[in-house]
This record gives C-alpha cells, sequence and structure tokens, in this order.
C-alpha cells in the first residue's frame, strides 16, 4: 500500500493530466497545458503562470494562465530572446527563484518588461536531447513569502518528457 499517494496533491494531479492526455488546442502542446497552468498559478499563488517556445532568436509564449485582473501577457506574444526574462533564466544571468525581482528591474539587471513583477519563478524546459524548447515560468506583481522552484521544476520535466514523446508536438 502506497502511504504516500495523495490523489489531491498538485504533483500527482499534473502528473495524471501531462501523462493521460494527448490532443492539444495549440498543435504544439499537450492538450492538458492550460489545466496544469491554471493549477500551478492558483496553488503558487502567482499571477501568471506560462510557457514559453524559444527559436529562432525569439520567446514565444505558447500557453498561459493569468488572474483575472492581468492580461498583459498573451498567448502568441513574441519577443526577442534578449529581451525576455526567460533566456536570461537559461543563460545563467537571472536566478529560476527570484523571490522580489523589483530591485533587479530598477537596478537594470533584469529586462524591464512595463508591468511589476515582484516574484517570479522560471525554469527550463529541457528535452531528452539536451535542446532547450522553453521554459515554464509563473510570477506574482507582489513578493510571495513561500517560493516553490521544485514544484515548477517537477512540471517542466514532465512537460519536455511529454514533448520528446511526441516530437510532433514542437
Amino acid at each position: 500500500m502506497f502511504l504516500d499517494y495523495n490523489p489531491d496533491d498538485l504533483d500527482v494531479t499534473i502528473s495524471e493530466l501531462l501523462v493521460a492526455t494527448s490532443d492539444a488546442a495549440d498543435p504544439d502542446l499537450p492538450a492538458a497545458v492550460p489545466q496544469v497552468l491554471k493549477l500551478l498559478r492558483t496553488r503558487l499563488n502567482m499571477d501568471v503562470a506560462f510557457v514559453s517556445q524559444i527559436t529562432e532568436g525569439r520567446r514565444t509564449i505558447k500557453a498561459v494562465d493569468s488572474a483575472a485582473d492581468f492580461s498583459a501577457v498573451q498567448p502568441g506574444r513574441s519577443d526577442p530572446v534578449e529581451e525576455s526574462w526567460c533566456q536570461w533564466v537559461i543563460e545563467g544571468r537571472l536566478p529560476e527563484a527570484i523571490k522580489d525581482a523589483g530591485p533587479l528591474v530598477a537596478a537594470g539587471r533584469a529586462p524591464n518588461p512595463g508591468f511589476p513583477i515582484g516574484t517570479h519563478l522560471s525554469t527550463p524546459v529541457r528535452l531528452s536531447g539536451g535542446e532547450i524548447y522553453g521554459t515554464l515560468c509563473c510570477f506574482s506583481r507582489g513578493v510571495q513569502a513561500d517560493v516553490d522552484i521544485g514544484r515548477l521544476r517537477y512540471t517542466a520535466d514532465l512537460l519536455a518528457s511529454r514533448l520528446t514523446l511526441d516530437p510532433g508536438k514542437r
């Protein structure tokens, strides 16, 4: 008997969603990604959660879930990688977990997105061959007391596994 299994646990729910589904509204991603983003955003108490893809010098938002009062990040939005926090995290110029990003932006040590970012979490979605698909990110406009980069990494790994199994979804 597995005593650690809790069907309400976020990691279990995310795993079941990403493993059990195969079709997607966005042909590049598993269908469950919007549900997974909503779960992450609400459970981590963030304003935005999204998946980005990095290709040909651009970061493109592939899927997003946002708080009802915040619509600055939309699917399809594309930026030069040099202007994206995603690329800076991939390169190691920014850490994966930032409790209070405001001072970094104010000091010019992070790109200014044009809206406030307090707590920021971002981790690469790395495919099995080592190739970077993009990132899984979430942020809040305010500062969060607890940040859980481990949960984001776990989800990014599951997503990468799924994208590796379905190479047509890239």
